[in-house]
C-alpha cells in the first residue's frame, strides 16, 4: 500500500505512513540499525501523530515494506510537501534529525538524507537549522 494510493482512502494514513518510511530509511543509512533508532523512530511516532503502542507497532512495519519497495524518496515527500504546513515540514526534518542522533553519532550518509529531505519539502534552511538545532537538546 504505497502513500498515494492510501491517501486516496485515508489522507491522514498516508501521511503517518510516508513520515514513517522517511524515518525508518533514516535508520537505515549508516551500516546498521541500533536499537536506539528504533526506539527514536516509535517514540517520534507516537509524540507525532498521538498512537498507542500497538499502532505504532503496525505503521513502523507498514513503513519498513514501503521502504523496501520504494525506489526513491519523492513518493513520501511529494505527499509531505504537498500536504503540510512549513510548521510540520520542519517537525518532520526535526524527527529526522532526532532519529540520526539517537545512536549518539550522525555519519555523512544520515547528514546527507536530512539535507536531501528538507530539500524535496522545500524547507528553508534557515528553519533546516533551527530543526536540527531541537533535535539536538
Amino acid at each position: 500500500m504505497a502513500p498515494e494510493s492510501a491517501a486516496q482512502g485515508d489522507p491522514e494514513h498516508a501521511l503517518r505512513l510516508a513520515t514513517a518510511a522517511l524515518l525508518v530509511e533514516m535508520s537505515r543509512q549508516d551500516e546498521q540499525i541500533h536499537q536506539a533508532e528504533q526506539e527514536a523512530i516509535a517514540h517520534a511516532l507516537r509524540e507525532r501523530f498521538g498512537l498507542p503502542a500497538a499502532e505504532v507497532d503496525e505503521l513502523y512495519r507498514l513503513a519498513e515494506a514501503e521502504v523496501r519497495e520504494a525506489i526513491d524518496y519523492y513518493q513520501f515527500t511529494s505527499l509531505l510537501k504537498d500536504r503540510l504546513s512549513p510548521e510540520e515540514k520542519e517537525r518532520v526534518v526535526e524527527l529526522l534529525w532526532q532519529v540520526a542522533a539517537a545512536d549518539g553519532h550522525i555519519d555523512s550518509f544520515e547528514e546527507h538524507m536530512v539535507r536531501r529531505i528538507a530539500d524535496l519539502l522545500y524547507l528553508p534552511h534557515s528553519a533546516f537549522i533551527r530543526a536540527k538545532h531541537r533535535a539536538m537538546e
